[in-house]
């Protein structure tokens, strides 16, 4: 992003906006990116300090300037449908852009993290707020904070069913695979794997290709 442009070049040198997720598009100027914040100040995200409520954006690769403001630790971004989707963890949101800003489509019980969609469902992860991290979540009441999957109408906003695990913590993310991947692990343990066969599996952007 262009914020973190300086007279000397790009700052890499310190986790100033602290990104999290990439929108991938068919390359970096089609994708869109979210993370902490869209400026470098004197706190940054990491610090307990770090003032993170509304201070979240997504990012546009075209123009490398903040598309939407507003979101609160916004993970998980994703396309779907021709628009941005993405999780608004610090409210338990799950929602698209819209007109510059975060539209709620449907709030969980919980810190939401975890975004994949299979024709008109989408599939939220939540999580519990870990207690160091309570000011992360100002939108939470980590009482209620739940870790499971949760189905949602992406159309109404209806949510369609939940798995919970009530002895559950964390989840970092979702992402479908084939059903010839869901009977059991992709890879036996102590094989020798066959060339290509983890292609299916993992994901990368492909640079090679004009």
């Amino acid at each position: 992003p262009r914020c973190i442009e300086a007279p000397g070049g790009p700052v890499f040198g310190r986790n100033h906006i602290q990104l999290y997720s990439i929108a991938a598009g068919a390359c970096p100027a089609d994708s869109y990116y979210s993370a902490s914040a869209d400026e470098m100040t004197e706190l940054r995200p990491g610090d307990p300090a770090f003032p993170v409520d509304r201070r979240g954006v997504i990012f546009s690769g075209a123009t490398r300037e903040a598309l939407a403001l507003g979101l609160t630790r916004p993970h998980s971004a994703r396309l779907h449908g021709g628009r941005i989707w993405v999780d608004n963890s610090g409210y338990g949101e799950v929602g698209v852009v819209e007109g510059g800003a975060f539209v709620s489509v449907r709030r969980l019980p919980g810190w939401t993290r975890g975004l994949a969609f299979c024709g008109d469902t989408a599939f939220v992860g939540t999580s519990r707020v870990l207690p160091r991290f309570r000011a992360y979540a100002p939108g939470l009441d980590p009482a209620a904070a739940r870790c499971g999957v949760h189905a949602v109408d992406v159309r109404t906003g209806e949510a369609l069913g939940s798995i919970v695990w009530p002895a559950g913590n964390q989840i970092f993310a979702i992402e479908p695979v084939p059903s010839s991947m869901s009977g059991g692990f992709p890879f036996a343990a102590g094989e020798k794997q066959a060339r290509g066969s983890s292609e299916g599996l993992f994901y990368a952007f492909d640079f090679t290709t004009p």
